[in-house]
């Protein structure tokens, strides 16, 4: 019988950590993403953090979404697939980032 709680838990265990996701923040401030790339991977939260005194947006070229991040705000997406997403601010144009997106 004990052997069989150890051996459950151990799946358990398997299970809760194959299924967890990281946060990765990105930072806006001075009208730049930073970092402009970065690598996550599919079910992780992309946080951008908003430091600067405008609104801005990260706008995924490929249309998968569109988020505002009003000044000292924050906004987010989740990565749904494998893929290589560029970004921009519909505002500022010029402000640019890149995320590669891998399976886990």
């Amino acid at each position: 019988m004990r052997g069989e709680v150890f051996a459950a838990a151990g799946i358990f265990l398997a299970a809760t950590g194959a299924a967890s996701a990281d946060t990765i923040t990105v930072e806006i401030a001075k009208l730049a993403f930073v970092p402009a790339q970065v690598t996550a991977h599919v079910g992780d939260t992309i946080v951008w953090k908003n430091e600067d005194f405008i609104t801005h947006t990260a706008t995924a070229r490929n249309h998968e979404w569109d988020v505002t991040i009003p000044a000292h705000a924050t906004g987010r997406a989740v990565l749904s697939k494998p893929e290589v997403i560029d970004y921009f601010c519909r505002i500022h144009p010029n402000m640019r980032g890149r995320i590669t997106v891998e399976e886990k």
